[in-house]
């Protein structure tokens, strides 16, 4: 039975890749912060540790954890937990900054650095990182997001090329939209950290709240697709003998991906901004 620990596993693509991958035989470790979701996750019948990123008391407790339950090895894991801080690059302070990197890149960086000497010691190993579009592109108003995402990326393709030959392979999935609470939890950060009345940018604001708030409940953006559609690529990055180092997930990233490489910086920064309204 192959060990797994994923992080951010309290709702969308988390939770249900660990429910799907305890039913294909994983002995998966569930991680989440609030108590809450921990025994929502027992309750499914996962082994669920309590992991919050922005600690890294927390990061060792559950890592300890893990390898004291599997007797010191442990075969992947899935650094899946994020969350994303809208709002425009002059309205971010630098704690609020701080904040998205804290979770999004460093507390994923020391929680792969516990675990990367584990891996090293059984010989094998397998990191996959859950990414974004915009850790490719850039939109507007998503300036904290993409510097974590673009940043993740860095560290990720440095990462895999630091252990080449170790046995360890390291893999990146770029997801678009998928279903999940991120949106939700977005605007939640939006309204905590955002002074509207103060900002450059109120009208844009206001006409944005204006939309969230009349949207239809369950109404997704286009192509928006279910989070069965990352099961696939981290099934075949931890399982393939030849894990790609990315994976594309949803047809906007896979757009994206392509007009990154064909479209001059003039037209891609267009083709971008229509995309932002």
């Amino acid at each position: 039975m192959k060990s797994i620990l994923v992080t951010g596993c309290s709702s969308g693509i988390g939770r249900h890749c660990v429910l799907r991958l305890k039913e294909l035989g994983y002995r998966v470790f569930a991680t989440a912060r609030k108590e809450s979701d921990l025994q929502v996750l027992s309750d499914a019948g996962l082994e669920s540790l309590q992991l919050d990123l922005d600690s890294s008391d927390s990061i060792n407790r559950a890592v300890d954890q893990v390898l004291e339950r599997t007797g010191g090895t442990l075969d992947a894991l899935f650094n899946n937990a994020a969350y994303g801080q809208p709002g425009a690059v002059e309205d971010l302070s630098r704690d609020v900054m701080r904040a998205q990197l804290e979770t999004n890149l460093l507390g994923t960086l020391e929680l792969t650095n516990r675990v990367l000497p584990v891996m090293r010691r059984q010989g094998h190993g397998r990191i996959v990182m859950n990414s974004s579009v915009l850790g490719m592109v850039a939109l507007k108003y998503r300036g904290a997001y993409n510097c974590s995402k673009f940043a993740l990326e860095g560290l990720t393709d440095t990462l895999r090329l630091e252990l080449e030959g170790s046995g360890i392979a390291v893999s990146l999935i770029e997801p678009g939209p998928i279903e999940s609470a991120f949106r939700k939890n977005a605007f939640a950060k939006f309204n905590e950290n955002i002074d509207v009345e103060a900002s450059a940018h109120r009208q844009t604001y206001e006409a944005v709240v204006a939309r969230l708030a009349n949207q239809e409940p369950g109404k997704e953006p286009a192509f928006t697709l279910t989070a069965e559609a990352v099961l696939k690529p981290l099934l075949h990055a931890i399982e393939s003998r030849r894990p790609k180092p990315r994976y594309y997930v949803t047809f906007p990233t896979h757009f994206m991906g392509l007009m990154r490489r064909i479209l001059p910086y003039g037209l891609l920064d267009r083709l971008l901004i229509r995309s932002s309204d």
